[in-house]
């Protein structure tokens, strides 16, 4: 990476590499979520069910980052 010099991120923390690459199946879902659900409210379509649904997956990704490992 430009800022540290190194080839991988996190490559002097492996436990923390490993943790967040154990996180990815269960959040990148979510992820995709998001941005489709964000897509929707830029085009126009900013209901209530679009905007609860960026809230919903927010907190949902939050959660996982927080609560693995």
């Amino acid at each position: 990476m430009l800022i540290t010099g190194e080839k991988q991120r996190l490559a002097g923390n492996a436990a923390l590499q490993r943790s967040i690459r154990h996180r990815f199946p269960y959040i990148d879902p979510l992820h995709h979520l998001q941005v489709e659900l964000v897509r929707r409210y830029r085009a126009g379509q900013a209901d209530e069910k679009v905007q609860r649904g960026i809230h919903i997956s927010i907190n949902g990704i939050a959660a996982g980052l927080r609560n693995t490992g």
